[in-house]
């Protein structure tokens, strides 16, 4: 008998207890896929923002008072809350004020889209969007002239989906006086038309920065409204906690100040950037500098007063970039240049570090206590970074992180079990839609058959992570495990998955999205599963996804979100 009733008592649902996926058979009893076994827990008690008991709801009538708020989880599945171990939050939510392309599917669903913007926003100085995939155009790639016929009477900038690669009109190249003559900037290539040297209307990786200044930016209290909005829109998805990919001083000051003035209901946890500029004069110069900015991105955190709401504790670089762009480093050329594409130097894309540079970076902010993540998609960017990972070690327990992790040579997946070095990956990165196929293929050719293998990491013995990357990526949970698990599109394409081998089970994939990825942060002896002492952060879906199976992850709804104890969304 509890000595004190609880504050929220949830019944009749079949509880995912959770635990670490790469040990299915020690997930606690009632996370196997199929029917719950006999004595699977049905009930949860919550007290003071944590989960209190967890058991049979012929028990649970001891947990109830008048002052108990129950919650019917109407058969459903409660769960752990959904954590998003890799995402760009406040850029997601500054693009909730802007043109959403995700949608389209071709360039004429690209025109309605910009239309109907254009017609409902007469008054925009710019348009400012992001969104599109570079498989709907033919080549891959866009240019400046679609795009002036598609906004023709003021500047547009549109960013891809991956956020890698900026495309611009006319007006908007003018306006940022890129002209033949305008160098390439630092990690940046501004594309060229090979017959005139004019600028194309592209920018790829970090050329964006030449748009500094000259793209209206949303207003502070914008900016703050947008982010309140997209707390809830988390909420609605069931997800209760966060980790900010890629974040600016600027970014931990606005979340500490709407953490003072009201409740955050998400937590939240940040990186912030790891710049390969600073080593470009050296070794020793890139110690002293990266040195010094440790030591000022911890007075911030002194400042802010990290909490369970907000945290810190990480650093991100980009190894590389993208396989769509040829930006991704390859250990192989790519299939689209040198001798296989008939002629043009042969390239194996564009590494932003050194391995040396990447390699000493990595083991200083691990002595210093900080966790590394980097951005890793093509083989040779991935086994670098798990290069730079084995050299550091784990100093101070720190968990290194690769994220992503799209192409590895198959001889590096064992290296994430050997090494404990985590696997940060979004699922739908690999849907196997038309459109971003044959882009891949394009590229790559036959290595597209080693694509996102978090089956086989996790099979290794790797530590499993999952998040979205939004924007470059709905922060719908469902999109991702469906992924995760059917490797097919929306439509159910291809047939039996592509590459069905690398499909995980129902319980896998909800484990990677919640205990996994509380691992990530380092926070799993405090969440991340359903067990007493934890906190009382859970999603009570509206079907029991480990008894219906993978067709039933499309049309799950969120009945509630509860974050710290407090319910924070309730379906209407």
């Amino acid at each position: 008998m509890p000595d004190v009733p609880a504050d929220v008592l949830i019944v009749n649902g079949r509880v995912f207890v959770g635990g670490d996926p790469r040990r299915p058979e020690a997930l606690p009893a009632g996370s196997r896929d199929g029917p719950p076994p006999e004595g699977t827990p049905d009930a949860v008690a919550l007290r003071r923002g944590r989960v209190a008991w967890v058991g049979r709801g012929t028990d649970a009538r001891a947990w109830r008072s008048p002052a108990t708020e129950v919650v019917d989880a109407r058969q459903g599945l409660i769960a752990p809350g959904f954590e998003d171990a890799h995402l760009h939050f406040r850029m997601g939510a500054v693009s909730l004020l802007q043109v959403d392309l995700q949608p389209a599917e071709s360039v004429a669903d690209l025109r309605g889209i910009l239309d109907r913007w254009q017609r409902s926003h007469p008054d925009a100085e710019w348009i400012v969007g992001r969104g599109w995939q570079y498989g709907v155009f033919p080549g891959g790639m866009p240019d400046r002239h679609l795009l002036d016929e598609l906004v023709p009477d003021r500047p547009a900038v549109l960013e891809c989906f991956d956020g890698h690669t900026h495309w611009l009109n006319s007006a908007a190249l003018s306006r940022a006086g890129i002209t033949r003559e305008t160098p390439d900037p630092p990690r940046g290539t501004v594309e060229r038309d090979p017959a005139t040297d004019e600028p194309t209307g592209i920018l790829k990786e970090f050329a964006h920065e030449l748009l500094e200044g000259v793209v209206p930016r949303p207003t502070e209290d914008e900016t703050r409204r947008a982010i309140r909005d997209a707390i809830g829109l988390a909420q609605r998805h069931g997800l209760t906690a966060v980790q900010e990919a890629w974040t600016e001083v600027d970014d931990l000051r606005r979340y500490a100040s709407l953490r003072a003035a009201a409740p955050l209901g998400l937590r939240f946890r940040i990186a912030f950037a790891a710049d390969p500029v600073e080593w470009h004069g050296g070794l020793e110069t890139g110690r002293r500098a990266w040195a010094e900015r440790l030591a000022a991105y911890a007075a911030e955190l002194d400042a802010v007063g990290a909490d369970e709401w907000l945290a810190g504790g990480i650093v991100k670089a980009f190894a590389d970039g993208v396989i769509e762009s040829g930006t991704a480093w390859m250990l192989r050329p790519y299939e689209s240049s040198g001798a296989a594409s008939g002629g043009g130097a042969a390239t194996t894309g564009r590494p932003n570090w050194t391995a040396e540079a990447l390699t000493e970076m990595t083991a200083m902010a691990v002595a210093r206590g900080w966790q590394v993540q980097i951005h890793a998609i093509g083989d040779a960017a991935i086994r670098a970074a798990l290069d730079a990972h084995e050299h550091a070690g784990r100093a101070g327990g720190q968990r290194g992180r690769v994220e992503h992790v799209e192409w590895p040579d198959p001889a590096d997946v064992p290296r994430f079990g050997a090494l404990g070095v985590i696997a940060s990956m979004q699922p739908y990165h690999a849907n196997p839609a038309p459109y971003s196929t044959a882009v891949w293929e394009g590229q790559i050719g036959p290595r597209t058959e080693h694509g996102w293998p978090w089956a086989s990491i996790l099979r290794s013995g790797g530590p499993l992570a999952f998040g979205s990357d939004w924007p470059v990526a709905r922060f719908d949970p469902r999109v991702h495990l469906h992924a995760a698990v059917t490797r097919t599109d929306a439509h159910g394409h291809p047939s039996g998955g592509w590459l069905p081998g690398e499909r995980l089970s129902v319980a896998e994939a909800l484990a990677s999205y919640t205990w996994g990825s509380a691992y990530a942060a380092g926070a799993d002896g405090s969440r991340g599963a359903v067990v007493p002492g934890h906190a009382a952060d859970l999603v009570i879906l509206d079907r029991d996804l480990l008894a219906e199976g993978p067709s039933a992850i499309a049309g799950t709804e969120v009945l509630a979100t509860i974050c710290g104890g407090r319910i924070v969304y309730r379906s209407p």
